[in-house]
């Protein structure tokens, strides 16, 4: 629904409720709020006389409650209503910008199941000039304002990039621009949903385009309603709850006293969550006490028992997922996003927390229940007297990627009082870590924790009237407080109680009242404003952010209608600052701080810098918080400039890493003690209220980049015959002379496509480095290869002393002797390489025995047999400890070939002797031939053939 559309209902609920008034601005999110917006006024009430603007404000008709203002010059212009009561209305002081960004991108994402593509149609619109389906956002094509504009926008060299935020990649256009719009195509993802749209600097009319930021993943479909199906709500009367998916902001459950609602996209569309007849009974239906929203479905709390609704059924959860069959008072889910986090003892972070009184279960995916604590193993862990009483309060996700807290109380005697005490609970190391806090309140106060989104644990609590603040690690507590009343925000508020509070990744902080009263401040800050008016205390709504990190507010009203709405946190907190004449201390903080965590493996470092710019003589500085092992060294250098009387410190800081993991005791003991996650913040060391965007929270990883894997250049599967075969190994190649020859199955998908090597060729593999991003850079240190069948009939061509060792140097022969327990794989690797180029290490040996470690510059090359060709599939494997954490490791394959192969011995003997028998066999015969002949002449007288011949 529009504005104007939520306007009409808010107006119609007006006459029961206090009057106020708000305005509209036509882009989304008041991305524009310039000189060139029409900007949109509306009174609620009856009571209106006119408006009152600035003589540089002009109004459409002064006299409508709902009318149209703009401004021609920019600044700050005093707006409100004249009432004709005695009551004044609230004056707002309204920041207009004189921006020259006047256009904004419109999106819209079409989903390929069969390929798990999207492609993303964009256009540019002019929010002052568009089409109403364009401002609603629900326009399938762009309007013909919209076609003209893109195309001239085109025409002088406008060309968009889609931009991710997370693992910064960049997609561009599949063609030119057709009909107005560009085409993209982008791989569906899990893990990179954030996106940006950016454009080039072109103007058209001294007007540009604004970025735009949206979120894109899975397709995500809400469960559809059935007929006949029934409702779930929470009690009559009771308050909104809500849970949304923290990494997908717009996928959000809330539950009202009527119905129960569902959205994918920020209550643009949405459904009723409903339940099949006869499961349930109808005052059940209507006691949902908490809900949350995971992978598996929406989890409800009703009379104290858990029910999953899903696509398929709705289902009761109790001792059949190891769960409790009732007593559960409370579940939670994570409340900041964090997509990347090194675990170091699991493979799974969980996704949510339930408790009951006396215990505490952690949920993953797939319905996995595990109880990880009771309250008196509680009471064992905390040294706590067995008489005392101690039960589960709250709990709620830490801003950590792996931590929980849990809130207890405690008392002996349990008539008027009662001390809250705080653990938190590591998830991946299983530790429980006592907090230093203690909070005494009356035995009936029930307080809910809201940790912020910082590096070190930072806490907001609160019950029906106060707000506490726990800043710094705890360190730094008290009451938030108000320019009157000592913090009571009740007071302020007409005696209504908080309903929720919410912050967003900027660090600003909205308290809600139960009667749409609101309350502003910032992380760090210990006093709250009371912002203008803006909703009307009978309606019932809560506060809730987008992707964009806009926060909104979601309206119920009573027909069972659901509908969201814009808030300008910035342009109304701007408002109530400047009545306070409050300033920000500094002018400018900037950093290159990109992403929201790095991962850092052996011998990287991390290097950033931090700038801020303030008035000469306050005295600011750049504040560098960390939080979690103490495994990284912290070095900052400060450059400090002064002129015309503003100063600026720019302060670079590098984390980096000192452990040499060569020849230790324990390898894998040394990389686990060095191995963790770490959180870090970076603000100035002054904050106000009025402040831009003041802090940068991310997080450093020391440990394995699960995305990286190494390849041996030049080999593929795409250059060869896609099959699998058979081949015979002779025992004689084999390792260890077995009796019999080895029959192999080639297995193409995984050892890829043979590179056939001439036999006389020597072989050096080149190693590369890669990750999900393509190719890193060539692995310049130390690896190992070994033929992964037990064939040991290659060799290589440096030896030992040509290689420059001291003393022998490790061989695969001399490894198999030292560990003669373990596999072939596993008895030479980077926990047990000792190096050969010091007489310390090592003992004298042969060193005419051949160098089997190769890197990319010794020359050292794989030699093949000169009396026969074969088929190898080897293994790599990086034998350098101060490479990665990884195991990094690779196969290829080589086939030799161009050696004609020698007879058999018993075949050239028995052809050799079958030559011979057969000249024997030839020289006898001829023998006895002439001999015949020979005796023929000697007997037969020679005058008889001379007689003969005279007759004749």
């Amino acid at each position: 629904m529009s504005a104007s559309g939520v306007a009409v209902l808010l107006s119609w609920l007006s006459c029961c409720g206090s009057a106020l008034w708000r305005y509209y601005s036509n882009s989304q999110n008041y991305d524009i709020f310039s000189t060139r917006s029409t900007i949109k006024l509306e009174y609620e009430g009856t009571l209106f006389s006119e408006w009152s603007a600035p003589a540089t404000c002009s109004i459409k008709n002064k006299r409508l409650p709902k009318t149209e203002l703009r401004c021609s010059s920019p600044g700050i212009h005093a707006i409100k209503p004249i009432v004709s009561g005695p009551d004044l209305e609230e004056e707002r002081y309204l920041s207009v910008d004189n921006s020259h960004i006047c256009f904004l991108w419109y999106y819209k994402a079409i989903d390929f199941a069969h390929n798990l593509t999207q492609i993303i149609v964009l256009w540019i619109y002019d929010p002052e000039n568009a089409d109403p389906s364009e401002l609603l956002w629900n326009a399938t094509e762009p309007s013909l304002n919209s076609i003209i504009l893109s195309k001239q926008l085109a025409s002088l060299g406008q060309m968009p990039l889609i931009y991710t935020i997370l693992k910064r990649k960049v997609y561009f256009p599949q063609e030119r621009m057709k009909d107005g719009k560009w085409y993209f195509s982008v791989p569906m993802t899990a893990s990179d949903v954030l996106k940006e749209v950016r454009g080039n600097q072109v103007a058209f009319q001294d007007c540009f385009i604004a970025n735009s930021l949206f979120l894109l993943t899975f397709p995500l479909l809400t469960i559809p309603e059935i007929p006949g199906f029934l409702p779930i709500s929470s009690p009559r009367g009771s308050q909104l709850i809500a849970n949304w998916a923290a990494c997908l902001p717009s996928f959000v459950v809330v539950v009202a006293d009527m119905e129960t609602f569902q959205t994918n996209d920020s209550f643009h569309t949405w459904t009723r969550i409903r339940v099949p007849p006869n499961i349930l009974t109808e005052d059940e239906r209507h006691n949902v006490s908490d809900v949350t929203v995971s992978r598996d479905g929406i989890f409800f709390i009703i009379n104290g028992i858990l029910y999953l609704k899903n696509y398929k059924a709705f289902t009761r959860l109790g001792s059949n997922v190891s769960l409790p069959d009732g007593g559960i008072i409370g579940i939670t889910s994570r409340k900041w996003c964090w997509i990347n986090y090194l675990l170091k003892n699991k493979e799974r972070r969980s996704n949510m927390a339930i408790w009951t009184e006396n215990e505490v279960y952690l949920g993953y995916d797939l319905l996995k229940f595990v109880k990880i604590v009771t309250t008196e193993k509680l009471k064992g862990l905390l040294n706590m007297s067995p008489t005392a009483t101690l039960t589960i309060h709250n709990v709620e996700y830490t801003g950590h990627p792996l931590e929980l807290a849990l809130l207890l109380n405690y008392c002996i005697v349990c008539n008027a009082s009662k001390t809250i005490y705080l653990v938190i609970y590591n998830e991946d190391t299983i530790q429980w870590v006592f907090q230093d806090f203690a909070l005494d309140v009356t035995i009936d106060t029930f307080l809910i924790p809201y940790f912020l989104y910082s590096a070190m644990p930072e806490l907001l609590l609160w019950d029906k009237h106060r707000i506490y603040y726990y800043y710094h690690n705890f360190t730094d507590t008290g009451v938030l407080q108000t320019t009157t009343e000592f913090g009571n925000l009740s007071r302020l508020s007409q005696n209504s109680i908080i309903h929720n509070v919410l912050m967003d990744y900027y660090g600003n902080i909205v308290v809600k009242m139960e009667n749409n009263v609101m309350f502003y401040f910032k992380i760090k800050i210990k006093d709250a404003v009371k912002l203008h008016l803006w909703t009307n205390s009978t309606v019932k709504s809560l506060i809730s952010f987008k992707p964009s990190g806009h926060m909104y507010l979601i309206y119920v009203f009573e027909n069972g209608k659901i509908y969201p709405e814009e808030y300008p946190l910035k342009l109304e907190s701007q408002s109530i600052t400047f009545k306070t004449k409050e300033k920000c201390p500094y002018t400018a903080f900037h950093n290159d701080i990109f992403h929201f965590s790095y991962l850092l493996d052996k011998g990287q470092n991390l290097s950033f810098w931090a700038q801020i710019v303030y008035p000469e003589n306050i005295g600011l500085y750049i504040v560098v918080e960390s939080y979690g092992p103490k495994i990284l060294e912290i070095k900052d250098q400060i450059h400090y400039e002064i002129a015309l009387g503003y100063c600026s410190k720019t302060t670079t800081i590098t984390f980096s890493q000192n452990i040499n993991y060569e020849a230790v005791d324990d390898y894998f003991k040394l990389q686990y003690e060095n191995t963790g996650l770490l959180l870090v913040h970076v603000r100035p060391s002054e904050l106000a209220k009025t402040c831009p965007m003041s802090q940068k929270v991310f997080q450093i990883s020391v440990g394995c980049d699960a995305s990286k894997f190494i390849a041996v250049k030049g080999f593929t599967k795409k250059e060869c015959l896609q099959h699998d075969f058979f081949y015979i190994i002779e025992q004689s190649y084999l390792r260890g002379q077995p009796s019999k020859p080895l029959r192999v199955k080639y297995n193409w998908d995984e050892y890829g496509c043979p590179l056939r090597v001439d036999f006389r060729e020597k072989f050096h593999p080149l190693v590369q480095l890669y990750n999900d991003s393509g190719y890193v850079e060539d692995v310049e240190v130390n690896f190992i290869v070994w033929e992964i069948h037990g064939r040991d009939d290659y060799s290589f061509n440096n030896t030992m002393k040509k290689s420059g060792c001291l003393n022998e140097a490790q061989t695969w022969n001399s490894m198999i002797k030292l560990n003669k327990h373990l596999p072939l794989e596993e008895v030479w690797g980077p926990e047990n390489y000792k190096h050969c180029f010091s007489y310390a290490i090592g003992k004298p040996g042969d060193l005419t025995q051949p160098y089997e470690i190769i890197n990319k510059s010794n020359y050292n090359h794989l030699v093949w047999p000169l009396d026969h060709s074969g088929m190898y599939v080897f293994r790599v494997k990086i034998l350098d400890p101060n490479y990665s954490f990884c195991n990094l490791t690779t196969i290829f394959a080589i086939e030799t070939f161009g050696v004609i192969r020698s007879p058999n011995a018993y075949v050239v003997a028995a052809f050799l002797f079958l030559l011979m028998l057969l000249f024997f066999s030839i020289l006898i015969l001829s023998y006895f031939h002439y001999m015949r002949i020979y005796r023929k002449h000697i007997y037969e007288p020679l005058h008889k053939s001379k007689r003969k011949k005279k007759k004749n």
